[in-house]
């Protein structure tokens, strides 16, 4: 080490002149002596005045000591006198020396103007740069301590000139990102690589709350010869451009993120996720109830408001936010920070230094244990609103951060809030309108599925992309007459209000063809007829081009499955327009599916559409499906049907559980089309459940049929419809013998009801008639829709079928008769019998 910094600076060939405080010259290094002529002998002790060649000059010196010891340096260009007696133009630099063996002395470097040509322009062009700079400049030396710093370092509050000149960085700021930078500058100076656009983060001195920003860049300090005198850096306070920009990507994730669905809750806790911790360390969101239910919020808060939690997210583990459970309704007085927050449209913000004052902390008593438990200091409440409707508040809360909200912190809140808002509200104006939807659909499709002993059935229905949108797939369980089901399923193409509304129309004119006990083919050819007329409908209505245009695709799309099984015969009828055939699950576990007649899709209305029959054993189980269960984008139709028909294939104790299994291979995530499926497992009525006769056509079998009517019904059980089943039998059998034609078949079938079926090869069909006052016959039909639970016709390939249905009676529960059965004395009409079977009967 040098006792002296002259001798440091005199190894270091630098003209350097150490001045006491009065200005005498007590150092001098041969590079001086060289510059200026005089040797140490001559110059030391001397006052430093001496050396220089104007009295103006002179008269700058009188004010220098005073300018260094306000400004801790002085930096000139002055004219000194050679030993030789010429002039000498110098480029001085004074700056204090410390750590020295003396004290309040001062170093004066000194450099030839001459001798470096452009150094008056380099002074112009630097002095400015480095003195006046918006830029703070630094000078250290290899010990890392303050020579020399600018003054725009000292700028606004920042450490003094004084307070940094002979320390290191950490001993005027002992934080982290100083040890941090003081590294940096260590490294510098031991490698010579420069650290360039460093940014560095941390609390300064002056404001330990709020984190700030630098700009940095890092030097090492070298003389003309290599030799390291130290190093110096750049900073400029970066802190304002760098929040705008943390804020302006805070605003393009919130963008990328919230509303990424149309659900209420999980976009107002994307609202949340997104803020924390990048804004807030707590964020709380909570919502109208109105507007959790898709509702127009009532306006008006004179009464107070009902808040439910519908977003939340804490960088702590067990966070405040779990005071206010999601489910749990909040109540606010008309004058609470959410009140007065949505009613003024304005943000809140408060600080947390006095718990006792806080109007957020006295509106809800759990507040302030938790504000103290989780040490929040500052609270923001913004409002939620878009298009002028209140939604809810949103209230950000700081605890591990130090800084609190201030104005940019609102300003930032407001706009990111008010885009979360606009998502909200199309997420509640889509739950309005899905529920309307649902409504809609749920009355259009099946409440329940009807199932008997003959047919056991289950469902699913799954709308594509989520489990409550609706769709345009529909199905169907309708019984007929003669213990028959029919078993529908239909597609309509596209989703939403326009393809429920079709599915519906369908649905309702599938039920009322239905009714007419149509075959299934001419059924479809009914069902096409009426597509056909919806879209020429629908295309006429110029009022509603838009409109149409969706019906009209949705309804030009739709396909349909119609299938009828008889559980006497145990067969199958089916048809198809345009739709997939169904899957047969045989008994010894099988997957089949039948060869059908295609058929176009319904408003075509240039194909005939066929039938193809079936026989189904009992326990055959059969499946009807949409595409949308089997195609999907990662696999084609055929390799939809294998997978289904593996999963039908795995025994399963109930048509439920073959329902899941089904949903489980095929349906892996949310179905791109609409999918439903309809599970029917057949089971025939036995022997004993169905009689029939071969009737030849001769007016005297009507006592006949009426016995063997009498006798069947004894061997059953059902004594008590004897009365009623012979007044039907004798009407229809007699009809068919007057009015119809050979054969004539009578069929009892004994089910949950008991049926009454006479069949005859005419196609004429019987009407019910008022009869006048004075007419002998044409009541019997009548008498027969007053007595029967229903009645009706159905036309067969030879001819027709009159049916009729009566309620069995309800079985006698009383304990004092649970073992006998008690019969009145049957009182009959004389001429009952007569009447039943003579021609006056005529046609009802």
């Amino acid at each position: 080490m040098f006792d002296e910094p002259d001798q440091l600076f005199d190894v270091a060939h630098i003209a350097l002149a150490v001045l006491d405080g009065q200005g005498a010259v007590t150092g001098w290094t041969s590079a001086a002596e060289h510059l200026v002529g005089y040797s140490p002998a001559e110059i030391v002790n001397q006052p430093s005045m001496t050396l220089l060649d104007s009295l103006e000059d002179r008269a700058r010196a009188a004010s220098v000591p005073e300018q260094c010891r306000v400004q801790g340096g002085w930096d000139g260009v002055v004219t000194v006198r050679h030993r030789d007696g010429r002039p000498l133009r110098l480029r001085l630099h004074i700056f204090p020396l410390l750590n020295t063996a003396g004290g309040g002395r001062w170093a004066v470097l000194a450099q030839e103007m001459q001798r470096t040509p452009g150094s008056e322009l380099s002074r112009m062009m630097l002095e400015p740069l480095l003195v006046h700079s918006p830029v703070g400049v630094a000078v250290l030396d290899t010990d890392l301590r303050y020579l020399w710093v600018n003054d725009m370092l000292t700028y606004g509050g920042a450490v003094s000139r004084e307070q940094r000149l002979g320390r290191r960085p950490t001993e005027i700021a002992p934080h982290e990102h100083v040890k941090r930078i003081e590294g940096a500058l260590r490294k510098v100076l031991e490698t010579g690589t420069p650290v360039l656009n460093w940014e560095i983060f941390g609390p300064t001195p002056m404001d330990p709350t709020r984190q700030h920003a630098w700009w940095t860049c890092i030097f090492r300090l070298e003389d003309s010869v290599g030799r390291v005198l130290g190093v110096w850096y750049m900073n400029m306070d970066n802190t304002d451009r760098w929040r705008a920009q943390e804020g302006l990507a805070l605003l393009t994730e919130a963008s990328a993120r919230i509303g990424s669905t149309l659900d209420i809750v999980r976009t107002a806790q994307e609202l949340a996720e997104v803020a924390v911790p990048r804004f807030a360390d707590v964020v709380v969101v909570d919502l109208l109830e109105a507007v959790l239910h898709g509702e127009e919020p009532a306006s008006g808060l004179a009464s107070g408001l009902v808040l439910r939690g519908a977003g939340q997210q804490s960088i702590h583990d067990v966070g405040p936010e779990t005071t206010e459970r999601a489910n749990d309704a909040l109540h606010r007085s008309s004058d609470s920070i959410s009140a007065r927050c949505l009613s003024d449209g304005l943000p809140i913000v408060e600080s947390l230094a006095d718990v006792s004052s806080s109007a957020w902390v006295t509106e809800d008593p759990a507040r302030a244990a938790m504000v103290r438990a989780f040490r929040i200091h500052s609270v923001l409440v913004v409002p939620v609103s878009a298009r002028g409707v209140p939604l809810g508040v949103a209230t950000f809360l700081r605890s591990q951060r130090p800084e609190p909200f201030d104005q940019d912190d609102v300003g930032l809140a407001e706009e990111l809030v008010a885009r979360a808002a606009v998502c909200l509200d199309n997420a509640r104006r889509y739950t309005r309108e899905r529920r309307a939807a649902l409504t809609l659909q749920r009355s259009l499709l099946p409440r329940g599925l009807t199932t008997d002993t003959v047919l056991e059935v289950a469902s699913r229905y799954l709308p594509a992309g989520a489990p409550h949108t609706v769709g345009g797939d529909w199905f169907d369980v309708i019984p007929l007459s003669g213990a028959r089901v029919a078993l529908v399923v239909g597609d309509v193409v596209g989703h939403g209000t326009h393809a429920a509304a079709t599915m519906g129309r369908l649905r309702a004119a599938v039920h009322t063809l239905a009714n007419l006990d149509l075959p299934p083919d001419e059924l479809l050819a009914h069902l096409d007829d009426l597509v056909i007329s919806l879209i020429e409908q629908e295309g006429a209505d110029d009022t509603a081009e838009a409109k149409g245009q969706a019906m009209t695709s949705s309804v030009l799309g739709a396909t349909c499955l119609y299938a009828v099984y008889d559980p006497v015969t145990r067969r199958c009828t089916m048809a198809r327009a345009g739709h997939l055939p169904p899957a047969i699950v045989g008994v010894d576990g099988t997957v089949t599916f039948p060869d059908l007649p295609a058929g176009p899709p319904l408003g075509l209305g240039f194909l005939p559409f066929e039938s193809a029959e079936l026989e189904l054993p009992d326990d055959t189980l059969l499946a009807l499906f949409t595409d949308g269960l089997i195609d999907d984008r990662d696999r084609d139709v055929d390799a939809g049907l294998a997978q289904l028909a593996d999963a039908l294939a795995v025994p399963a104790p109930t048509l439920e559980d073959v329902c899941e299994n089904v949903t489980d291979a095929l349906l892996t995530g949310l179905p791109s089309d609409d999918a439903a499926l309809l599970l029917a497992r057949t089971h025939g009525l036995n022997a004993s459940q169905v009689a029939s006769w071969d009737l030849p056509c001769d007016p005297a079998v009507v006592a006949d049929a009426r016995h063997l009517t009498v006798r069947k019904l004894a061997e059953w059980g059902l004594e008590e419809l004897q009365f009623t089943s012979e007044l039907v039998i004798s009407e229809l059998v007699t009809n068919a013998i007057r009015y119809g034609a050979e054969p004539i078949r009578l069929r009892l079938i004994r089910r949950d009801v008991l049926i009454c079926e006479v069949a005859d090869s005419s196609s004429t069909s019987p009407r019910m008639r008022h009869a006048r006052t004075t007419d002998e016959g044409g009541r019997g039909l009548f008498l027969i829709a007053q007595l029967a639970r229903r009645w009706g016709t159905r036309y067969t390939a030879s001819g027709k079928i009159i049916w009729v249905e009566q309620d069995l009676p309800a079985p006698d529960t009383s304990p004092s008769i649970a073992h006998a059965r008690f019969h009145e004395p049957e009182v009959r009409p004389r001429t009952s019998q007569d009447t039943l079977g003579a021609p006056a009967s005529g046609r009802g």
